[in-house]
């Protein structure tokens, strides 16, 4: 026996049509659709609670039963037998629990242990199961995974993993939450509107522009959803946050990628000739820190789409463009509180633009807690010097880092965020490498335009120390 590993289900399907095995097992999140790619196989069983032996004593398939001998009397052979044809079966797990011991009492009787063993491991109905099976006709969100978060770190490790603020949390945010009212708790929350005018100070707008959602995450997802037709298309540049093709997928649009020009930028053109219903920006993007400038945003507005420019990190950066959504009717910009104001924990994200209560109309009610409004209010209130404060001390670590990078050989790109994206020659054992330092970074593989790459927030002095330490047994990019 032997075990092959493929990168992709693709190469697992060409390899078992070139193989042309007698039975095939497609224990994939959606075996319909890999069926559909099989060209040579026996008899294919789909799905986690079918089986291979439900086919053989049980089910039933394209080969001749019974056996132990009763072959040399009886045969399958019939004209089927003269051309090529494929056979498919998929057991429910409320089969699997009622065929599971008839199966396997057979499969003992013919002196195949195995055999029985494996029918009885499959799932009955009232089992825990690693897949349910959707009814819905989906089988583009069958495929999509959830997002995928990361354990807490141990006590000792150093998360720089997240883009979190390393720099304190605001004092009047936490002084806000310790004085919570216990009965407020109990009722929903209701003091959005004092935090949309807020923000629209902070940020000079109306407060007829600003929504609010449960971080910018939230509103990304009712922007897509309210400004992009059903089956519409939501175009691109790579690399980027990955949470935009995983909301264009779960609500049903088709995403397009463009790749970054030779030189790294943003390629205007291409997303321009995509056409598409909505363009998302992230300016500075990530995971790379790029900044994109004022004149390719307004190249982007002339298109016939939406533009969502994507701010998250935009107090790290060196210029701020919410403004332009007063001029603009097409473009919506998002921001958060996560970052720069170090409430990530609670979640507040807001937008800009004149199609704010489209966006509201896509959104559920409610969506920042009575805890989140009080400290969002506080710290909009009385910590926005803090804030900037913080930032500054922020961007001169994120520089001084990057310089003691380039000393060290490495070539990190350049950021206008809380992060660095730092080159590597290998992604996965530089990871490892920090994991045996207790440090938590992000590492991504074979970024376009970029390769293999650590992503590592910006935290004080003596915690980059420790990064640059940890680095000792990482190789540079070649």
């Amino acid at each position: 026996g032997g075990v092959l590993w493929c990168d992709a289900l693709a190469q697992a399907i060409a390899f078992a049509n070139d193989y042309a095995p007698e039975h095939l097992l497609l224990a994939v999140p959606d075996p319909a659709a890999a069926l559909a790619r099989v060209r040579g196989a026996g008899a294919v069983f789909l799905g986690e609670s079918s089986s291979v032996v439900f086919g053989d004593y049980a089910t039933g398939a394209n080969h001749t039963l019974p056996t132990g001998g009763a072959a040399r009397a009886w045969s399958g052979l019939s004209t089927e037998q003269f051309v090529r044809w494929t056979s498919w079966q998929q057991v429910t797990p409320e089969g699997a629990g009622a065929l599971r011991e008839v199966a396997g009492a057979l499969a003992e009787l013919e002196g195949l242990p195995a055999h029985a063993a494996a029918a009885r491991a499959r799932m009955a109905a009232d089992e825990p199961t690693a897949m349910v099976e959707l009814r819905a006709p989906r089988a583009d969100y069958a495929r999509l995974e959830p997002y995928p978060i990361a354990p807490e770190p141990g006590p000792d490790a150093l998360d720089l993993s997240d883009n979190t603020s390393r720099f304190g949390v605001a004092p009047a945010a936490l002084e806000a939450l310790r004085g919570s009212d216990a009965g407020a708790l109990a009722r929903y929350p209701g003091r959005e509107a004092d935090v949309r005018a807020a923000l629209a100070r902070f940020a000079d707008v109306p407060a007829a522009f600003v929504t609010v959602g449960c971080g910018s995450d939230d509103l990304l997802d009712a922007a897509f959803r309210a400004l992009v037709p059903p089956g519409g298309t939501i175009a691109y540049g790579v690399p980027t946050f990955s949470m935009v093709p995983r909301f264009a997928r779960a609500n049903g649009l088709r995403a397009v990628e463009a790749a970054p020009r030779a030189d790294g930028a943003l390629d205007v053109d291409a997303l321009l000739r995509s056409g598409a219903d909505l363009v998302y920006v992230a300016s500075p993007d990530n995971p790379t820190g790029r900044w994109h400038a004022r004149r390719e945003i307004e190249r982007l507005l002339a298109g016939p789409g939406v533009v969502v420019l994507d701010h998250a990190y935009v107090e790290f950066a060196r210029d701020d463009l919410t403004r332009l959504a007063l001029d603009h009717p097409r473009l919506v910009v998002t921001r958060t509180l996560s970052k720069a104001f170090a409430l990530a924990g609670l979640r507040v994200g807001w937008a800009v633009g004149r199609l704010a209560r489209e966006i509201d109309k896509a959104r559920g009610p409610f969506m920042v807690s009575a805890p989140a409004e009080r400290a969002a209010l506080a710290a909009l209130a009385h910590d926005v010097d803090g804030m900037r404060s913080r930032v500054v001390q922020a961007v001169a670590t994120r520089d001084r880092f990057a310089a003691a990078l380039a000393a060290r050989g490495f070539a990190p790109l350049p950021s206008d965020a809380n992060f660095v994206l730092v080159p590597v020659a290998d992604a996965r054992a530089a990871q490892a490498a920090f994991a045996r330092a207790q440090v938590r970074v992000r590492a991504f593989r074979a970024l376009p335009g970029i390769g293999d790459g650590l992503r590592i927030t910006v935290g004080p002095w003596h915690e980059m120390e420790r990064v640059l330490d940890a680095l000792r047994e990482v190789t540079p990019c070649a």
